[in-house]
Order: C-alpha cells, then sequence, then structure tokens
C-alpha cells in the first residue's frame, strides 16, 4: 500500500484517516507523549529525557529486528506476526517523530533533504558505476 492508504476501522478504535500528512502523524504522536509525560512525573518525578526516550526507541528496534527475523523465517514468531510487525512499526514511528520533535528537527524537512540527497549520490553512482 503506498503512503497513507493504510485503511483505519472505526473498530480498532483508529482517529487517522487514510489520507494523514506527516504533521497530522506528529501532533497525534505528541498528544500521546504529552499523556505520557503526565504519567511518568506522577509516578517517576519527571518526564523522560531525550536519551531516554531515545533508549525507549532502541528497545523497540530491538523487537522490531526480532520481528523481521520472524518474518524471514529465521527465528520463530508470535501467531499474530503480521500484527506485533505493524504495531511495532508504528512504535518506532512514533519514537521518530517524538524524538524529531524533542530535538527541534523539522522532520519533513529533514527527510525531503536527505531523499534529495541520497537521489543526488545514486545518480552520481549511475554515471560513474560501483
Amino acid at each position: 500500500m503506498a503512503w497513507g492508504a493504510v485503511p483505519l476501522d472505526a473498530e480498532e478504535g483508529g482517529r487517522l484517516s487514510a489520507g494523514m500528512e506527516l504533521a497530522d502523524l506528529s501532533c497525534r504522536a505528541l498528544e500521546i507523549r504529552s499523556r505520557y509525560a503526565a504519567l511518568e512525573s506522577a509516578h517517576g518525578g519527571r518526564p523522560w529525557s531525550r536519551a531516554e526516550l531515545a533508549q525507549g526507541f532502541a528497545g523497540d528496534v530491538g523487537a522490531l529486528m526480532k520481528l523481521v527475523m520472524a518474518k524471514d523465517g529465521r527465528r520463530s514468531g508470535p501467531p499474530d506476526l503480521d500484527a506485533r510487525l505493524a504495531h511495532e512499526l508504528a512504535d518506532c514511528l512514533w519514537s521518530v517523530l517524538v524524538l524529531a520533535d524533542a530535538c527541534g528537527v523539522d522532520l519533513e524537512r529533514a527527510f525531503v533533504r536527505t531523499m534529495d540527497e541520497l537521489d543526488t549520490k545514486l545518480a552520481a553512482s549511475a554515471k560513474t558505476g560501483p
């Protein structure tokens, strides 16, 4: 499916529509982050730092790696592998969106700039060979 084309059924409780933009996803991620920060303050004294958010992201990436390995048949996986994989990918996206905000990075602009740089490198590589 193309970016933004994932259907969300009402019974799933999804508040997102299929045509969401990155800014909309980021706003939703930050709403959830704000709720976590309030919970962290209530239970631990303060919201997570950028470093702690990054540590959580590293944990999510580790969980994602295990699921991808299961998808590739390299290890056993849960019976609901595809659902768990989708969930973990969404967790990782949430972390990236939240970390970008916490670090003051305009992720949309950075993504476009990075893809342009990669495109330029690939074009140059195609002309000169590997």
